[in-house]
C-alpha cells in the first residue's frame, strides 16, 4: 500500500518552517537533573511518560545550559491536555523527593518551530530489529536526536526535518530559506509521514506506547535502565502480541474517485475518535470469510487524508483484496449524513519492510 499520487500532490513541494501551536515547555535543571530524567523517561530524544503501561504524554527534551553553563533541559509537550489528564508539571514534582533538581514552567520563553524540506534529515537507522510480539526498534548508527544548543533532529520518521526552540515572538533561522506555512501543512506533513504527534493521535491514559508507534519512532529503548512504566512496556516486548498500529488513511466518499478534494468540494470536517468499521468487500467466491470483530479509531484529519488507529489483522484483509474500512452514515462530523466514507490505509514510505528478528 504505498502513498497514494492524490496524496503526494496535497504536500508542499518547497522548503517550510512552521510555528507550532499549543506547545508548552517545562524547564528541569540542577545538579541531578540528568539521573532525574534518567528515571522517567525511555531514551533521551522523544520520549512517552506513562501510567500503568498506557501514555500520558509524548514529549520531546531538548538540551540546554543554564545561567551557570550547567546542562539543564527543556522538556516539550502538548499543552492541550484533556481536564482528566494529570497536568504534567505537578506529575513531574511528585517524583522530585530529595532530588537536586527545579521545575518551573518556561512556556512563555520559546516558541517551536518545525521545518522541513523533501531530501533533508533523513533517518540515521542502519538496522531495523523486531521481535516476537511485533515490536520494532532502529538501530542507530550514530546519535540520532541532534546536539546541545542545536536543533532537535526529528528521527521519527525519514523527511520530518527539525524541530527548534526560538525566544518567544523571535524567528528561527531556517525562515530565510523556508516559506512560512501555518500549523495545518505541519499536521499533513505529519499524517503523510504517518507520525501520531500530541493528546488527538495519543491519548492521554488510553494509548499503548507500542500502538502508538513509539517503539519504530525511536521513543523507546528496551536495555536501558529502569524507568517509570518500565515493567508493563518490556513485558509486551518480550512476550505480549501487537494487535494495532496507527497508519495514514485516505478519507473519500464511496461514490467519489479518485479523491473528493480534487472535485472542488469543500473539505470535509471529522471528529476524532469516530469508529472505523471493517466489513468484507465481497462475496466469496467459495466458502466463507469471518464477519471482522472490532474497529479503528479516527484520529488527527486535514484535507481528507488522517491518522487511524487500526486493527493489523484488519489491514492484511485489506491488502488481500477482502475486506474494506468505512465511516458509517452519520459519523462523520459535519458531513453530509448520507455519504458512506471509505478508508484507505497506507504504509508509510519509511516503515521497515526488512528487518532483523531478534
Amino acid at each position: 500500500m504505498p502513498t497514494p499520487a492524490s496524496v503526494r500532490a496535497l504536500v508542499r513541494a518547497t522548503p517550510t518552517a512552521v510555528k507550532l501551536p499549543n506547545r508548552a515547555l517545562i524547564s528541569v535543571s540542577g545538579s541531578q537533573a540528568a539521573e532525574f530524567l534518567n528515571g522517567l523517561l525511555s531514551t533521551a530524544g522523544l520520549n512517552p511518560l506513562f501510567i500503568k503501561g498506557r501514555v500520558i504524554y509524548d514529549v520531546f527534551v531538548h538540551a540546554m545550559r543554564d545561567a551557570k553553563s550547567q546542562p539543564s533541559y527543556l522538556i516539550e509537550y502538548d499543552a492541550t491536555t484533556p481536564t482528566d489528564t494529570p497536568a504534567l508539571l505537578p506529575t513531574l514534582k511528585r517524583h522530585v523527593l530529595r532530588s537536586r533538581v527545579r521545575l518551573r514552567d518556561a512556556s512563555d520563553e520559546f516558541d517551536v518551530w518545525a521545518a522541513w524540506c523533501h531530501d533533508a534529515n533523513a533517518n540515521n537507522s542502519k538496522l531495523w530489529t523486531r521481535t516476537k510480539s511485533g515490536a520494532i526498534e532502529p538501530v542507530w548508527d550514530s546519535w540520532p536526536w541532534g546536539m546541545e544548543g542545536e536543533a532537535l533532529l526529528d528521527r521519527r520518521a525519514d523527511g520530518m526535518g527539525l524541530r527548534r526552540l526560538v525566544k518567544k515572538g523571535g524567528r528561527p533561522q531556517e525562515i530565510s530559506t523556508h516559506d512560512e506555512g501555518v500549523p495545518d501543512d505541519y499536521l499533513l506533513h505529519r499524517i503523510v509521514h504517518g507520525v501520531p504527534e500530541g493528546v488527538v493521535d495519543i491519548p492521554p491514559m488510553q494509548a499503548f506506547p507500542m500502538e502508538s508507534n513509539l517503539d519504530a519512532m525511536g521513543a523507546l529503548d528496551f536495555r536501558k535502565g529502569c524507568y517509570v512504566g518500565q515493567e508493563l512496556t518490556v513485558r509486551t516486548y518480550h512476550t505480549g502480541v501487537i494487535r494495532k498500529r496507527i497508519l495514514p488513511v485516505l478519507l473519500n466518499p464511496s461514490s467519489a474517485a479518485p479523491h473528493y478534494l480534487n472535485n472542488g468540494q469543500p473539505w470535509p470536517q471529522f471528529t476524532a475518535g469516530l469508529n472505523i468499521h471493517a466489513s468484507v468487500a465481497h462475496a466469496p467466491g467459495e466458502g466463507r470469510i469471518a464477519r471482522p470483530r472490532g474497529t479503528g479509531r479516527l484520529l488527527s484529519t486535514v484535507r481528507g487524508v488522517g491518522l487511524a488507529l487500526l486493527r493489523l489483522e484488519h489491514v492484511e484483509g485489506l491488502e488481500k483484496g477482502n475486506l474494506k474500512f468505512e465511516l458509517l452514515d452519520g459519523e462523520a462530523g459535519a458531513s453530509d449524513n448520507d455519504t458512506r466514507w471509505l478508508v484507505a490505509p497506507w504504509w508509510p514510505g519509511w516503515w521497515p519492510k526488512e528487518v532483523e528478528s531478534v
